[in-house]
């Protein structure tokens, strides 16, 4: 909660919105600037696509990673270069590949010969850059299941490329979302470095390491600073690589703008549902559907407040008609004993994948508003 958030919440908006201080977002640019210089970044813009967002970053220098046209459309529109555009979903229409070739974009993602024969296809001439799946370890939200490829089949589809008229770039990896420690980097690291070395000796030098996102927000617990993902990543480079470093990239998303915003939510219903059950129910004006869709499996345990006093127990749910819609059961959050319909809640350090998860209307229910100042 910065003080330019506080104003503006004093004013007591209609909830639910989100409220992002766009000068956190700045200064969270800054310090991964800062911290790992060796990396260029290119803002994973599905954490928030917000066109202030866009321009702010493409005005401090970022690249953007897009996974989508419409997300490299915006990205043009804030005033990004399409040079600094990576198209890094592993899975892509031939409609918005060719779309995205037609406005420059250089750099395409894939994991399969399927998706290399596409952008072959649409997207002639084009930089590819092979996604190796890697270990999720220690990651609260993992990514390992649906994307990436094994070393073996890479060095196979990275060694086919120049025959399909392609330019065989680089390698990526992803270390999952929320990481919480930095051995997966390391690891990751060390099992893609063997691959450049394998395509180096086959006559096919590579340039570039996605390093890919990862780098967490603190929602509850503490995390691991920059500066120590820093080091564990740039010893592991030196180690695998040696003086022969590729060139660098990094993905941030949640880094960049998570702890830049903060929802308002209104209390509709404070009620207990079980006699023998001492928690109360809160259901909030938003839940899964309205952007908190991070809580499946409660995985993002984000900070919740509500005014002052003493506390009890609590189950957190959404105002929808759906059974799924519950945020947190088993995670034991505490509110205030005196909180009543109508009062607000706070769900702090939601600047990165709330407003982009939110559903269209689902019961009825408008987005979440979104004040950017």
């Amino acid at each position: 909660m910065t003080p330019k958030i506080a104003s503006f919440l004093a004013s007591h908006p209609a909830t639910p919105c989100l409220v992002l201080d766009l000068d956190q977002v700045a200064e969270n640019f800054a310090r991964l600037r800062a911290a790992l210089p060796e990396a260029a970044i290119y803002y994973a813009v599905k954490a928030n696509p917000a066109p202030q967002i866009l321009r702010l970053l493409a005005q401090a220098g970022s690249c953007f990673d897009a996974a989508s046209l419409p997300e490299i459309e915006a990205c043009l529109a804030a005033g990004a270069k399409a040079e600094a555009i990576s198209f890094g979903n592993t899975v892509k229409k031939p409609s918005a590949i060719a779309a995205a070739h037609a406005h420059g974009v250089p750099l395409y993602a894939f994991d399969s010969a399927e998706e290399l024969e596409k952008i072959a296809a649409h997207a002639p001439g084009a930089k590819i850059y092979c996604r190796i799946a890697v270990n999720n370890v220690g990651a609260e939200w993992p990514l390992s299941k649906k994307f990436g490829t094994t070393l073996e089949k890479a060095k196979a589809l990275m060694l086919a490329a120049p025959g399909l008229g392609l330019v065989p770039h680089g390698l990526s990896f992803h270390v999952g979302s929320q990481q919480t420690g930095t051995l997966a980097y390391e690891l990751a690291i060390a099992e893609v470095a063997m691959l450049f070395t394998d395509l180096k000796n086959a006559g096919l030098p590579v340039q570039m390491l996605n390093l890919g996102g990862g780098f967490p927000t603190r929602y509850q617990e503490d995390v691991p600073e920059h500066d120590a993902f820093s080091t564990a990543i740039m010893a592991a480079m030196r180690q695998h690589f040696g003086n022969d470093l590729p060139d660098m990239l990094i993905e941030p998303g949640r880094a960049m703008v998570g702890n830049a915003g903060v929802v308002a939510a209104e209390a509709v219903l404070v009620c207990r549902r079980m006699p023998e059950d001492e928690r109360r129910w809160v259901y909030l004006d938003i839940g899964r559907f309205g952007g908190l869709a991070e809580t499946e499996g409660e995985a993002i345990r984000y900070r919740i407040t509500a005014g002052e006093g003493a506390t009890g127990p609590v189950v957190l749910a959404g105002p929808s008609c759906d059974g799924v819609d519950v945020m947190y059961e088993k995670t034991p959050y505490q509110l205030p004993l005196g909180l009543k319909s109508g009062d607000t809640v706070l769900i702090h350090d939601t600047g990165a994948y709330v407003t982009s998860y939110a559903s269209q209307n689902f019961n009825g229910f408008a987005p979440l508003a979104e004040y950017y100042i």
